[in-house]
């Protein structure tokens, strides 16, 4: 049972989070609602200027580390600043991500790996590296950020679409196996939110029946839910945050 105090205290009190991509949209905002919460935060990304930034804007409550998902040595470094700074590793947010698109007969093979690399290999190194220490601190909850096209597919978008499906799928392996040392993984699945990726997007490109983009800090609600013990029963889960999208048919007036 929660105590009044405990709500005080916040939903995350006391919780360490590693969070990729942290330097805006999704991860910025993350950070903000967790430490808001009570939560420290670890910010991984290569965008030094704004990730410092946000660690000046969040206190002694965050730290930067640089963060290329792709090496497994930075997920080292940064888990053992999260372990060093803070003493302990709750939570990751694997929401470090590309997009890129072509035509099927155009979309080059380095395009492909490129974004397989990113979107897929750096969540697996994420989950690996933070294995252990949420294994000895008898649990942990990890936080996939998937979309919606983890769900569905969309022409010329193959790439990402594949390693959507890809994050989705692993999130279920890597949460039957963590699943008896207390460690959660779920997956969060986001439709069109307005951050730096998708600002080339119309608002009414994509039909969403609540008829709006949504916002990184919805998406970020969902993050404090899960790296709470409020989700403490769910894991191998998807969460789908998208104004409805999924749910409907386009058809003609």
């Amino acid at each position: 049972m929660t105590t009044e105090n405990e709500e005080l205290m916040g939903r995350v009190a006391g919780k360490v989070a590693l969070i990729s991509g942290a330097a805006g949209g999704i991860g910025a905002a993350s950070a903000r609602a967790l430490v808001a919460e009570g939560a420290t935060v670890v910010l991984g990304d290569l965008l030094d200027d704004e990730c410092r930034a946000l660690v000046d804007e969040l206190g002694d409550a965050a730290r930067h580390v640089p963060l290329d998902v792709t090496d497994p040595s930075h997920w080292q470094e940064a888990v053992e600043t999260a372990v060093g700074d803070f003493g302990r590793l709750d939570v990751l947010v694997n929401n470090a991500g590309i997009a890129n698109g072509d035509r099927l007969q155009r979309f080059s093979l380095e395009a492909w790996n490129r974004i397989l690399k990113v979107n897929l290999t750096g969540p697996f190194l994420g989950m690996q590296a933070v294995a252990d220490v949420m294994i000895a601190g008898s649990g942990g909850s990890i936080i996939n950020i998937s979309s919606i096209e983890g769900l569905r597919g969309t022409p010329w978008a193959h790439g990402y679409v594949a390693s959507k499906w890809g994050l989705r799928g692993i999130t279920k392996s890597v949460a039957m196996e963590l699943a008896p040392h207390g460690v959660r993984v779920n997956s969060l699945h986001p439709g069109l939110i307005r951050t730096p990726i998708t600002e080339s997007i119309p608002d009414d490109m994509i039909p969403i029946p609540l008829g709006r983009p949504g916002q990184p800090e919805e998406v970020a609600s969902f993050v404090v839910f899960l790296a709470s013990d409020d989700s403490s029963y769910s894991t191998g889960s998807e969460f789908v945050m998208d104004g409805g999208t999924i749910n409907q048919i386009p058809h003609k007036s």
